[in-house]
C-alpha cells in the first residue's frame, strides 16, 4: 500500500478541486457587490436638490415675507431662512459658514449674494432659483466669498480628495498585511501625515493652484485627514483582522467616499445621508479644507473634532492590538502542516 509522503503537505481543500464552481460564484459575489454600489455612487449624485438649505433673506419686513412666501411655493421644505436686517449682516453669515446664500432686498430690487467657495454646485442652483422667484428678470449676483479662479466650479477640489481617501486606505491595509510590530504601524501612520501635509499642499497649492490659504494650515489639515483616513483602516485591521480591513474600506471609501459630498453640499444630498457623510472622514476632511482655505476657519470645530478622534481611535487601536509577525505566522503555519502530515504517516504505518 502506498503510504503519503510527509513532504507531500495537506490535501488540497476541496473548493480548490473545483475551480469552475468557485469561478461562477465569484463572479455572482462581485456582480451583487456591484449592484450595491452603483447606486450606493450614483444615487446620492442623481438625486441632488436642497434640502433644508440655509439661506438668508435681507431686507425690509414687508418684503422679505413676499420673498420667504416666494420660496416656499416653489420649492417646499428646500430652504431653511435666515432673516436678516440687510446685507451687511447677510454678508458677514456667510464669510462665517452660517448659510450658502442670501437674498438681499433694496430700493433697486433683489439682489443675490452667494458664497461659491461653499459649493459652486450650490451657488448655480441659487442662481436659478432667485431668476424663477423674479419671474424670470435679472437678478444681479455678487459673489461674497469666491472660489479659486483656477477652479471655479469646485471640480478638482472634489477629484483631490478622491486620491487621498484612496491611498489612505491602502496604506492603512499594508501595515496591517505586511508589518507585525505595533510600533512600526504606528511610525508608519505619522510618517504617512507628515509627509501627506508637506506633499498635498506642494501638489494642490503650487503645483495645480487649486486652493488659496495658509500653506502650514492647509497641510496640517491634509495631513491630518490622511492620517485618520489611514489610522482608521489600520486599527481596525490590527483588532479584527481581515474583516476589520473590510470594515474601515467600507467607512472610507464605498460609503464615506460618495456620502461626503465634497464635490456638492451634505444639504443637497438625500437625508440623513449627507449629514451621515459629516462623520465619516472624507465628509469631514473635505468641509474642514474649505473652512481653513476659504473661510478663515469659520465652519471648522466640528469637522476637526470628527477627524482628529477618527485619528486618535485607530491608533489607539493600533496600540492594543495583539500583535504577531507576519514571518512567525508563515513559520507557524509550515510546521503545522509537516506535523499534520507526519501524524497521518504515522497512522498509516
Amino acid at each position: 500500500m502506498t503510504r503519503p509522503s510527509a513532504l507531500s503537505g495537506p490535501p488540497t481543500p476541496t473548493h480548490l478541486r473545483r475551480p469552475l464552481a468557485v469561478a461562477v460564484l465569484l463572479a455572482v459575489a462581485v456582480v451583487l457587490l456591484q449592484s450595491l454600489l452603483v447606486p450606493l455612487f450614483a444615487g446620492p449624485a442623481a438625486n441632488l436638490e436642497p434640502r433644508d438649505l440655509p439661506v438668508v433673506v435681507a431686507g425690509p419686513a414687508p418684503a422679505t415675507d413676499r420673498l420667504v412666501g416666494q420660496l416656499d411655493a416653489a420649492a417646499p421644505g428646500a430652504f431653511e431662512v435666515i432673516r436678516l436686517p440687510d446685507g451687511t449682516a447677510a454678508d458677514r453669515a456667510l464669510r462665517d459658514r452660517e448659510a450658502y446664500a442670501a437674498f438681499v432686498l433694496g430700493p433697486d430690487g433683489a439682489t443675490l449674494h452667494t458664497a461659491s467657495a461653499a459649493s459652486p454646485t450650490v451657488a448655480a442652483l441659487l442662481t436659478q432659483a432667485a431668476g424663477q422667484v423674479s419671474g424670470g428678470q435679472p437678478v444681479r449676483v455678487v459673489d461674497v466669498v469666491p472660489a479659486d479662479p483656477d477652479d471655479p466650479r469646485g471640480a478638482g477640489f472634489a477629484a483631490g480628495f478622491l486620491p487621498l481617501a484612496l491611498t489612505g486606505m491602502v496604506l492603512g491595509v499594508l501595515l496591517v498585511l505586511l508589518l507585525g510590530g505595533r510600533f512600526a504601524r504606528l511610525a508608519g501612520l505619522v510618517s504617512f501625515g507628515l509627509l501627506v501635509g508637506v506633499a498635498g499642499p506642494l501638489v494642490l497649492q503650487g503645483w495645480l493652484g487649486l486652493l488659496p490659504g495658509d500653506v502650514v494650515t492647509v497641510g496640517a489639515v491634509l495631513g491630518l485627514v490622511g492620517l485618520a483616513v489611514a489610522a482608521t483602516v489600520a486599527g481596525l485591521g490590527a483588532m479584527l483582522g481581515r474583516p476589520g480591513l473590510g470594515l474601515g474600506a467600507v467607512l472610507v471609501f464605498l460609503v464615506g467616499n460618495p456620502l461626503s459630498a465634497v464635490g456638492a453640499a451634505p444639504e443637497l444630498l438625500p437625508q440623513p445621508w449627507g449629514e451621515v457623510g459629516q462623520w465619516l472622514p472624507v465628509g469631514a476632511g473635505g468641509t474642514l479644507l474649505r473652512s481653513t482655505a476659504f473661510f478663515d476657519g469659520a465652519g471648522a470645530g466640528t469637522p476637526l473634532l470628527v477627524l482628529a478622534g477618527y485619528a486618535a481611535v485607530g491608533l489607539l487601536l493600533v496600540t492594543l492590538a495583539r500583535t504577531r509577525h507576519p514571518q512567525a505566522t508563515a513559520t507557524d503555519s509550515a510546521s503545522a502542516s509537516v506535523v499534520r502530515a507526519d501524524d497521518r504517516a504515522a497512522s498509516v504505518r
